[in-house]
């Protein structure tokens, strides 16, 4: 997958140009991540260019935009539990070191993580696992990103 929808994630999803999004939600994008190596990891884009944390969103929309976080972890942790027997959690973040737009990080977690990184920030894994082809996203996941985006569907609006 290549493209300069990278540079762009937000705009991009606005323009229905990132093929990373698996659903449109209330306050962003569920998307996939560009890597797999935690399968099922996904990411929350705001739908708002210019929110660089959540704090540049009025109340109602934090609000809305949290809930939609809620409903991708959800959403993630069924379809990983589905399809991973060994799927333990999963891990919600809001960082925002890096890139300069609001997102949020859903990772789940599996038994047959390496011990000394199974307790640990998934940042702590190798450097190798987020450049390596072996762990890019790809057709392979097609059936990650299907069961991802009906456990989506099946959250609805409930608050």
């Amino acid at each position: 997958m290549s493209g300069g929808w990278r540079t762009d994630r937000v705009g991009s999803a606005l323009r229905g140009e990132n093929p990373t999004v698996l659903r449109r939600l209330d306050a962003g994008f569920a998307v996939i991540g560009d890597v797999q190596f935690l399968p099922g990891y996904s990411v929350l884009l705001t739908d708002t260019p210019a929110a660089q944390r959540l704090s540049d969103l009025p109340k109602r929309k934090r609000l809305t935009f949290l809930y939609d976080m809620d409903r991708l972890g959800e959403a993630v942790e069924q379809a990983c539990a589905r399809l991973d027997p060994a799927f333990r959690r999963v891990n919600l973040e809001i960082l925002g070191n890096t890139d300069p737009f609001l997102h949020a990080h859903v990772w789940p977690r599996y038994e047959w993580e390496p011990s000394d990184l199974a307790g640990a920030s998934v940042w702590l894994y190798p450097r190798r696992n987020w450049h390596s082809e072996e762990f890019a996203l790809g057709p392979r996941h097609d059936e990650l990103r299907e069961a991802i985006g009906t456990e989506l569907d099946r959250r609805t609006r409930d608050i």
